[in-house]
């Protein structure tokens, strides 16, 4: 048995393999399609994903929830009642307010179980971000790390994780609250592409406002190669709602790098799809987290 178990929970985009070979545990998060309840308990198959961003295009309406401290509870309260430590990789709380009901669980639980400990990571980021937190938390347990050894590692180490993205479509935004209405509108009307970016803090913030897809993707090459960190990792996740194409071009881009970056390319789950919609192209990678938020906006 591993000395301690690892969580993450499934806003995160994560090599499946890589989960497959470390005994990952997923924390579920709901969301809404029109009045489904949907649950979100792995890394979910293309199939599925093509079907979710195909059905936001016909006019679905989608939202996601809050997870619970009694979700939380039920499950971390395995691994706990076996005796095990759990180290949880979470969703920034810059983005989402999980993070209060998974320190209600926390608190819980160590009543409950006094002999083993959740040590929670406010990741400040999401999707490939996590994804990269997530694998260095399986390498650092591999080598040897106590699972307080790990939480720190991971607490410096998502400082230096950038996020970049392109959305396709502003309504999105708007609909959170990210943009006003007239921005919306006057931007996909001017056919705008806003350049967004994870801060420091793990909130959302637009760097750069480009007019046409190739102009973005060229926007984001040009923050990667300000700011890629091969020292601290090759690994580069690029994430798409939906449009392959776009993301392969910026993959394609990214991977003339002199560093030679490790591309992952992946759809994007459902939780975080929601709240962009369809059209959205994104990069996660090492590198430096203060100069990508420059803005130009």
């Amino acid at each position: 048995m591993l000395p301690y178990a690892i969580f993450v929970d499934t806003s995160a985009d994560i090599d499946k393999t890589v989960l497959q070979d470390n005994e990952a545990e997923l924390v579920p998060m709901e969301y809404t399609v029109g009045e489904d309840m949907r649950t979100c308990r792995q890394m979910e198959d293309e199939d599925l994903l093509r079907r979710f961003y195909e059905g936001q295009r016909h006019g679905d309406l989608t939202h996601t929830s809050q997870v619970t401290p009694a979700a939380y509870a039920e499950a971390f309260e395995p691994a706990l009642k076996a005796g095990r430590d759990v180290l949880y990789i979470a969703l920034s709380s810059g983005l989402t307010h999980t993070m209060d009901s998974c320190m209600l669980a926390i608190r819980d639980l160590k009543k409950k179980y006094p002999d083993a400990t959740v040590y929670p990571v406010d990741s400040l980021g999401g999707t490939g971000g996590m994804g990269l937190l997530t694998e260095r938390a399986f390498a650092n347990r591999k080598s040897g790390m106590t699972v307080q050894e790990n939480q720190q590692d991971l607490l410096a180490a998502r400082h230096r994780i950038c996020h970049i993205f392109m959305v396709e479509d502003l309504m999105y935004l708007k609909r959170g609250g990210r943009v006003s209405a007239t921005t919306a509108v006057i931007g996909t009307m001017l056919n705008v592409k806003p350049i967004l970016v994870i801060d420091e803090e793990g909130k959302l913030i637009t760097v750069a406002k480009k007019r046409g897809v190739k102009s973005a993707q060229r926007e984001i090459l040009k923050r990667f190669e300000e700011t890629f960190d091969p020292s601290i990792g090759k690994r580069v996740y690029v994430l798409h709602a939906d449009c392959a194409d776009h993301a392969r071009e910026l993959a394609d881009l990214l991977c003339k790098n002199p560093s030679n970056p490790e591309i992952v390319m992946m759809m994007l789950g459902p939780i975080l799809g929601a709240h962009v919609g369809p059209g959205m192209f994104a990069a996660a990678f090492f590198g430096d987290r203060h100069a990508i938020c420059r803005s130009d906006a």
